[in-house]
């Protein structure tokens, strides 16, 4: 099944998204390359692609997963977590209706 993570950002958060970033890709390429990722990215602070320094509020990242368990497990463990960059994860069901 699908699950949406929705996460919001520490303020001023960019400084250690940028250390920490690498790491997070990782884990978000592992899932791709494994034909779990739907999509992910971040929320960018001001409208626009690239923010600068207003950095962003928070990621949205759609994969699939055995359990809403599992989901939770993996996004908990996510590097951004670990280094203080989420103010708040949360993991929901998702069901995906567009595009097919």
């Amino acid at each position: 099944m699908l699950y949406a993570i929705i996460a919001e950002d520490v303020a001023n958060s960019l400084s250690q998204r940028h250390v920490t970033r690498p790491a997070h890709l990782q884990r978000l390429q592992a899932l791709q390359d494994q034909g779990r990722l739907i999509i992910a990215g971040p929320h960018p602070a001001s409208d626009t692609e690239t923010p600068g320094d207003a950095g962003f509020t928070g990621s949205l990242i759609v994969a699939e997963f055995d359990s809403l368990e599992a989901a939770k497990n993996w996004a908990d463990a996510d590097p951004y977590v670990a280094a203080g960059v989420y103010a708040r994860v949360t993991v929901k069901p998702f069901k995906q209706v567009f595009p097919k």
